[in-house]
Protein backbone atom coordinates (compact mmCIF):
# COMPACT_ATOMS: atom_id res chain seq x y z
CA UNK A 1 0.00 0.00 0.00
CA UNK A 2 1.40 3.39 -0.95
CA UNK A 3 1.80 6.19 1.58
CA UNK A 4 -0.92 8.21 -0.14
CA UNK A 5 -3.31 5.25 0.16
CA UNK A 6 -2.61 5.04 3.91
CA UNK A 7 -3.41 8.74 4.32
CA UNK A 8 -6.50 8.20 2.17
CA UNK A 9 -7.73 5.56 4.65
CA UNK A 10 -7.16 8.05 7.47
CA UNK A 11 -9.07 10.75 5.58
CA UNK A 12 -11.99 8.44 4.81
CA UNK A 13 -12.25 7.43 8.47
CA UNK A 14 -12.14 11.08 9.57
CA UNK A 15 -14.80 12.08 7.02
CA UNK A 16 -17.06 9.25 8.23
CA UNK A 17 -16.49 10.19 11.87
CA UNK A 18 -15.22 6.65 12.50
CA UNK A 19 -12.67 7.26 15.23
CA UNK A 20 -11.91 3.53 15.71
CA UNK A 21 -11.00 3.23 12.02
CA UNK A 22 -8.99 6.46 12.24
CA UNK A 23 -7.06 5.17 15.27
CA UNK A 24 -6.31 1.98 13.33
CA UNK A 25 -4.46 4.02 10.69
CA UNK A 26 -1.95 5.25 13.31
CA UNK A 27 1.16 3.55 14.67
CA UNK A 28 1.24 2.72 18.38
CA UNK A 29 3.44 5.78 19.05
CA UNK A 30 2.09 8.11 16.37
CA UNK A 31 2.76 11.79 17.10
CA UNK A 32 0.37 14.59 16.15
CA UNK A 33 2.31 17.88 16.21
CA UNK A 34 -0.19 20.70 16.85
CA UNK A 35 1.47 24.09 16.32
CA UNK A 36 0.76 27.36 18.02
CA UNK A 37 0.24 28.78 21.48
CA UNK A 38 -3.29 27.74 22.42
CA UNK A 39 -4.92 25.03 24.56
CA UNK A 40 -4.75 22.52 21.68
CA UNK A 41 -1.05 23.09 20.93
CA UNK A 42 1.62 20.51 21.61
CA UNK A 43 2.44 16.91 20.75
CA UNK A 44 -0.22 14.24 21.17
CA UNK A 45 1.24 10.72 21.26
CA UNK A 46 -0.56 7.47 20.46
CA UNK A 47 -3.88 6.72 18.77
CA UNK A 48 -5.97 7.33 21.89
CA UNK A 49 -4.38 10.74 22.48
CA UNK A 50 -4.85 11.72 18.82
CA UNK A 51 -8.52 10.72 18.86
CA UNK A 52 -9.05 12.62 22.12
CA UNK A 53 -7.30 15.64 20.60
CA UNK A 54 -9.59 15.58 17.57
CA UNK A 55 -12.54 15.40 19.95
CA UNK A 56 -11.38 18.65 21.56
CA UNK A 57 -11.69 20.45 18.19
CA UNK A 58 -15.33 19.35 18.04
CA UNK A 59 -15.95 20.11 21.73
CA UNK A 60 -14.52 23.64 21.60
CA UNK A 61 -16.31 24.45 18.33
CA UNK A 62 -19.68 23.05 19.38
CA UNK A 63 -19.39 20.38 16.69
CA UNK A 64 -18.78 22.86 13.86
CA UNK A 65 -15.13 22.03 13.10
CA UNK A 66 -14.80 20.77 9.51
CA UNK A 67 -11.80 19.77 7.43
CA UNK A 68 -11.75 19.39 3.67
CA UNK A 69 -8.78 17.88 1.84
CA UNK A 70 -8.19 19.71 -1.42
CA UNK A 71 -5.20 17.81 -2.81
CA UNK A 72 -2.60 15.24 -1.82
CA UNK A 73 0.87 14.39 -3.07
CA UNK A 74 3.51 11.92 -1.91
CA UNK A 75 7.25 11.58 -1.87
CA UNK A 76 8.49 8.32 -0.42
CA UNK A 77 7.06 7.95 3.07
CA UNK A 78 5.81 11.56 3.22
CA UNK A 79 2.39 12.76 2.12
CA UNK A 80 1.40 16.43 1.97
CA UNK A 81 -2.24 17.43 1.75
CA UNK A 82 -3.63 20.88 1.16
CA UNK A 83 -6.65 21.46 3.35
CA UNK A 84 -9.32 23.97 4.26
CA UNK A 85 -10.54 23.99 7.84
CA UNK A 86 -13.44 25.90 9.33
CA UNK A 87 -15.08 26.26 12.73
CA UNK A 88 -17.41 28.55 14.64
CA UNK A 89 -17.21 29.54 18.25
CA UNK A 90 -19.38 31.82 20.38
CA UNK A 91 -17.86 35.28 20.80
CA UNK A 92 -15.11 34.80 18.22
CA UNK A 93 -14.68 35.48 14.53
CA UNK A 94 -15.26 32.34 12.45
CA UNK A 95 -12.19 30.30 11.61
CA UNK A 96 -11.73 29.70 7.87
CA UNK A 97 -8.19 28.90 6.76
CA UNK A 98 -6.17 26.89 4.31
CA UNK A 99 -3.19 24.85 5.34
CA UNK A 100 -0.91 21.95 4.67
CA UNK A 101 -0.89 18.72 6.65
CA UNK A 102 2.22 16.54 6.35
CA UNK A 103 2.08 12.84 7.21
CA UNK A 104 5.00 10.44 7.69
CA UNK A 105 4.00 6.87 6.98
CA UNK A 106 5.69 3.73 8.32
CA UNK A 107 4.55 0.60 6.51
CA UNK A 108 0.77 0.74 6.39
CA UNK A 109 0.24 3.28 9.20
CA UNK A 110 0.81 6.95 9.96
CA UNK A 111 3.69 7.67 12.35
CA UNK A 112 3.67 11.49 12.45
CA UNK A 113 1.43 14.37 11.45
CA UNK A 114 2.46 18.03 11.21
CA UNK A 115 -0.06 20.83 10.64
CA UNK A 116 0.69 24.17 9.03
CA UNK A 117 -2.08 26.77 8.94
CA UNK A 118 -2.01 29.96 6.93
CA UNK A 119 -2.30 32.26 9.96
CA UNK A 120 -1.26 30.70 13.26
CA UNK A 121 -1.99 33.87 15.26
CA UNK A 122 -5.62 33.86 14.09
CA UNK A 123 -5.90 30.17 14.90
CA UNK A 124 -4.38 30.71 18.37
CA UNK A 125 -6.91 33.46 19.12
CA UNK A 126 -9.78 31.27 17.94
CA UNK A 127 -8.88 28.24 20.10
CA UNK A 128 -7.81 30.25 23.20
Amino acid sequence: MSAIDVVGRYGAAAAAGDMAALAATLTENAVWHQPGANPLSGDHVGPEAVVAHLGRFMELSGGTFALETESATESGDLVATTVRFTARREGRADLDQHGVDVFRVEGDRIAEIWLIGEDQAVEDRFWS
